[in-house]
């Protein structure tokens, strides 16, 4: 019979609501592309996202439209040779990878070259609210040795003590999402360094980002919305100092990987990121994540529900994938 190529949409709630600068959510809503080859299946889970001009349905969509091309046996290069970097071609190349790696027996994590996948401490997120919110947030997260902390702009300075003082202990990323601006970039940057953060995730919106190559400098940056794959990278030598790799953006593990290669050519760290989702989406994520400076892949710690099977979590302590679920 061939391949046969499912498309389905899920839902996850969100355990409360996860906040960023760009406004709220409370649940997860994804779309799975599975690959049914005989006994073999391979899967492959996306989130849409508005930023980048993406919907359920245009997803849906981009996927329909190389469903004949995958059901004919279409390899990961002919896929990324017909659908642009972004949630659609993530699913269906991580599928094919998927696929592959039940087809012929060897681990996915082999496939792409590595010898061993190790468990690895994920960051926790930290929603944007008022600082005394954030404060209680990071006291219930105390625990956790990396948070990333959401901001939104105005009142960040504020937002960053707070945190801090609820979790005095545990080391710290922010994510501005794009919401400061030039004018407040050194006074939240001093804010930052005084509070011992590790990394500033894109800070300026990414059409006004060329203003990074002449700022002071406090903390290291990253890019983010910045980047989403090989293209345009080379660009932002002297603005970041680090990239946030999400599968989302590439377009799946393929592109990932070659990212993740060119990036360290290029002298950036690399920091392996996620959108909220469930184990599915994160367990290829793990992939680029061996050996990255930064790893931000708590999607199914925000849920209120995980996929079953699912990754197992121990505090952030995030080990490698079981075969039932990917890869």
């Amino acid at each position: 019979m061939g391949v046969q190529l499912t498309i389905s949409v899920e839902r996850f709630p969100i355990a409360g609501r996860f906040v960023i600068s760009r406004g709220a959510k409370t649940e997860a809503v994804v779309v799975v592309a599975r690959l049914a080859d005989g006994d073999a299946l391979g899967q492959g889970e996306c989130v849409p996202y508005a930023r980048y001009g993406e919907s359920v349905e245009s997803v849906v969509d981009q996927l329909e439209s190389v469903r004949d091309l995958l059901e004919a046996g279409a390899d990961r290069a002919a896929l990324a040779a017909l659908l642009p970097p972004g949630a659609a071609r993530n699913a269906a190349d991580c599928a094919l990878w998927d696929l592959e790696a039940k087809r012929t027996g060897v681990a996915a994590y082999r496939l792409a070259g590595l010898l061993r996948m190790e468990p690895l401490v994920t960051a926790f997120t930290i929603s944007v609210g008022t600082p005394e919110e954030m404060r209680e947030a990071a006291a219930k997260a105390a625990h956790r040795p990396l948070l990333k902390v959401k901001l939104a702009g105005d009142g960040d300075a504020e937002r960053i003590a707070a945190v801090r003082a609820g979790a005095s202990d545990s080391a710290l990323i922010v994510d501005a999402n794009e919401a400061w601006r030039e004018e407040n970039f050194a006074a939240n940057s001093e804010a930052c360094a005084k509070a011992g953060v590790r990394l500033i995730e894109q800070p300026l919106p990414a059409d006004a980002d060329a203003a990074l190559a002449r700022l002071p400098r406090l903390v290291p940056i990253c890019a983010d919305e910045s980047v989403h794959d090989r293209i345009g990278l080379s660009a932002l030598v002297g603005r970041y100092d680090a990239v946030n790799i999400k599968l989302d953006k590439t377009g799946g593990l393929t592109e990932a990987l070659a990212l993740a290669a060119e990036a360290r050519r290029l002298g950036f760290s690399i920091m392996a990121g996620c959108m909220v989702g469930t184990s599915l989406a994160m367990a290829p994520a793990l992939i680029v994540a061996q050996g990255a400076e930064f790893v931000d892949l708590d999607g199914p710690l925000l849920l209120a529900k995980d996929r079953e099977p699912g990754l197992r979590y121990e505090g952030s302590l995030v080990y490698p994938p079981e075969r039932g679920l990917w890869g």
